[in-house]
């Protein structure tokens, strides 16, 4: 099979950074976004996991994939891929809007992630290890993303939208 690539990119920044997907590894996931693509969303920074930026998608496959290629341990350049349903996220500390559409009782969600850094843990303090899909690896650019994901950590993500699409 041939390579396949993804651009992901936080525009209001003007930063990108090339992955490649690990159709070798995690095939179901890798053909769901693929078809999905391009998705964008309001990004967040991660509050357990640590060195995280993600966005939060309605379904898009028709049936969500298996865990292959699971990991608690993401190291910089992974892309990771999380199914949670609302009442997961509910939890107001998180600081979603819960009476919005994106985090409801009963809602499935996709969150779709990129490591910059390492040290990361995927352990909830409410729901406990989190494994998540390592669908990607980022092979050009994570230095200038990593230094655009702290600058959302510290500046803020507001205004701020995480974009995946096929390179």
């Amino acid at each position: 099979m041939t390579e396949r690539f993804i651009d992901i990119s936080l525009p209001k920044r003007g930063v990108h950074c090339t992955a490649r997907l690990l159709d070798d590894k995690a095939p179901v996931t890798c053909a769901a976004v693929w078809e999905a693509l391009p998705l964008s969303g309001d990004v967040y920074h991660a509050k357990y996991a640590r060195n995280e930026i993600y966005a939060l998608f309605e379904p898009f496959a028709a049936q969500e994939p298996p865990l292959e290629n699971p990991t608690v341990t993401p190291i910089p350049g992974d892309l990771c891929y999380f199914t949670f349903n609302g009442t997961q996220l509910g939890n107001r500390a998180y600081g979603y809007d819960t009476t919005g559409a994106d985090v409801r009782a009963g809602a499935t969600l996709v969150d779709l992630a990129l490591f910059y850094e390492r040290n990361n843990l995927l352990i909830n303090g409410d729901m406990g290890w989190i494994p998540g899909i390592v669908w990607g690896t980022v092979v050009d650019g994570l230095e200038e993303m990593a230094g655009a994901c702290n600058d959302l950590w510290r500046a803020g993500a507001l205004g701020e939208s995480l974009s995946f699409r096929r390179a």
